[in-house]
């Protein structure tokens, strides 16, 4: 007797899975609770655990190649059981392949004619274009003594340009009447690489396109005097026990921002509008292969010391492939900080079902008027992308305005 395992679905956006790598054989005991495999998903690599005891008869896939959520991904049975029967019978049922990979491409060495030389020759004639001899019959060339690279070693436009001829021109062109011509000269050669697109990318690239082109997004950026916001950071770190970052500040002062225009912490859901008396930020991260988006849940009850070593665990997981579906599921409202790679401004694309994301830029010192003076203040530009369906312009500039109030007296977040 023998069942079939299929690949199961371990996040909310996964569609397939990659085998990273299988820690069973064919031919090996398995046992309930044994480390079967470890699947890439979208969103990392997760260890896959086996449910039935048996031998492991047949897998589904290679490491390296994807399983479509479920597909088989292995079989486990009897040491005698007939796998095979059961395969036929589950993929004559129109489930498709046990398996989802990209075939690989077969490549032919391009077949090349004879030829008695070099550049094409063949019975004392040279294979070369029209506008090859005539340039280099302008120019007192030897055509003869030209590498082609065409097909068939043909001597082409190209050729000629590039070539440098080791003694005078043999020609019987009077050298007065030609001009003399400055070759180009060839300085790099043309190369690319192909990358597989790993299973993150797939699900950013799909879910992206999907809120950009489904969401109605529009926009509104506004400035925030950051000068209490520094002081008070630095007064903060003196007596925290975690370093609290800017983007700490942001994210406590949006979660109390969040609760005064619950609007901006709402869903779009087709027939209706779903809003959160919840408030749980997500924060983008990004990593190697993309961008994932750890859950700070309930943040306006939590304190900023608790926020700063959240995000610090969240984003050192999240490089290590260590994050779980609980910790990136369920956002209300989502946060994308480039402050710290010297972006001042720009906007981000919300993260479906959200209904609005913020784009947080660097702090820049700059020339600003303060009571009728000129003075240096510390700014910083935050643009918040909206999906028109939810909230209105008015709200959006609303949720900014608190927000910017927040920020520039931050005594208000830690009360």
């Amino acid at each position: 007797m023998a069942e079939l395992i299929r690949m199961p679905k371990m996040s909310d956006t996964m569609t397939e899975g990659v085998i990273a790598k299988w820690h069973k054989k064919v031919g090996d005991t398995v046992k309930a609770g044994e480390l079967l495999a470890e699947v890439e998903t979208d969103k990392a690599t997760m260890e896959y655990e086996s449910y039935n005891t048996g031998t492991l008869l047949y897998i589904g896939a290679k490491a390296k190649e994807a399983v479509a959520v479920n597909g088989v991904l292995a079989i486990i049975g009897e040491k005698n059981a007939d796998w095979q029967t059961l395969l036929k019978a589950h993929q004559s049922k129109g489930s498709g392949p046990a398996k989802t990979s990209t075939p690989a491409i077969e490549t032919k060495p391009v077949e090349q004619a004879t030829t008695s030389s070099s550049n094409g020759s063949t019975n004392g004639r040279v294979k070369a274009s029209p506008l090859a001899k005539k340039m280099a019959k302008d120019l007192g060339f030897d055509i003869g003594k030209i590498q082609g690279t065409g097909e068939g070693g043909r001597v082409t436009k190209h050729d000629v340009e590039s070539y440098k001829p080791s003694a005078a021109p043999t020609g019987k062109t009077d050298a007065k009447s030609v001009a003399p011509v400055v070759l180009p000269q060839v300085v790099g050669k043309e190369s690319f690489e192909e990358v597989a697109v790993s299973q993150m990318r797939k699900t950013i690239a799909r879910r992206l396109s999907e809120s950009k082109f489904t969401a109605p997004h529009f926009y509104v950026t506004m400035e925030i005097n950051m000068d209490k916001a520094v002081e008070a950071r630095k007064s903060i770190n003196e007596i925290s026990p975690v370093k609290i970052s800017f983007n700490d500040m942001v994210l406590k002062a949006t979660a109390a921002a969040l609760r005064q225009h619950p609007d901006i912490n709402s869903s779009w859901l087709g027939d209706k509008i779903r809003k959160n008396h919840h408030i749980h930020i997500g924060v983008a991260v990004a990593v190697k292969d993309g961008l994932l988006v750890p859950v700070i849940r309930f943040a306006d009850n939590k304190s900023l010391s608790h926020i700063a070593t959240e995000v610090k665990d969240l984003a050192q997981r999240a490089h290590d492939k260590k994050l779980q579906p609980a910790d990136w599921e369920g956002s209300t409202f989502t946060i994308s900080n480039l402050g710290m790679f010297g972006v001042e401004e720009f906007t981000a694309i919300i993260n479906t079902p959200d209904s609005c994301i913020l784009a947080v830029g660097g702090i820049k010192e700059t020339a600003i008027v303060k009571n009728g003076q000129l003075a240096v203040g510390n700014i910083m530009k935050v643009t918040l992308s909206c999906d028109h369906r939810v909230v209105d312009g008015a709200s959006g500039a609303a949720f900014l305005k608190t927000l910017k109030g927040l920020l520039e007296d931050p005594v208000r977040i830690l009360i």
